[in-house]
């Protein structure tokens, strides 16, 4: 038996999360996949992403790693809400750059997991310039209401509930 896991299930992708939704018209349209350390998306800025000028505005930077950690755990079918997010800015990141942003559950204890995430110039190859970084704690949902996410997930509702 192959330790390999699955891929990921594209209808989590079919909807209207303004960072991987599909659907939404203004979002990010993240699109996660696994790696050999959890799962990694690639992200190019647009220009309306902009805060100093000429830079990424760090909400926008933040919400790249939430939306990580997310995935981190949406990727193995588990639903979790932040309950507390910890990030760190190494380095101004700016726009004209695309970027790697990955993630790992670094553990799990319960309802709650511990999740890590970076974010990278994608630009040179190596992923060992981290930008930023985030640590957050997430709370698993109760059973019945991950049952629920999963089904709204794969439903492929566009609009917007």
């Amino acid at each position: 038996m192959s330790g390999a896991a699955p891929p990921i299930d594209p209808r989590l992708r079919a909807h209207y999360c303004f960072g991987c939704g599909e659907h939404n018209p203004i979002g990010l349209r993240l699109h996660f996949e696994r790696d050999d350390r959890g799962v990694a998306a690639r992200y190019v800025p647009r220009r309306e992403d902009q805060g100093f000028p000429g830079l990424v505005h760090g909400g926008l930077l933040s919400l790249l790693l939430d939306e990580a950690m997310g995935w981190a755990m949406y990727a193995d079918e588990v639903f979790a809400v932040t309950a507390r997010m910890e990030t760190r800015f190494r380095k101004p990141v700016p726009l004209d750059r695309a970027l790697r942003v990955r993630s790992r559950i670094r553990s799990q204890r319960g309802r709650r997991l511990e999740v890590e995430a970076e974010l990278c110039d994608a630009e040179d190859g190596v992923d060992d310039d981290v930008l930023a970084e985030a640590s957050g704690l997430f709370v698993r949902m109760s059973p019945e209401e991950e049952r629920t996410a999963l089904e709204r997930f794969r439903s492929s509702r566009t609009d917007g509930d």
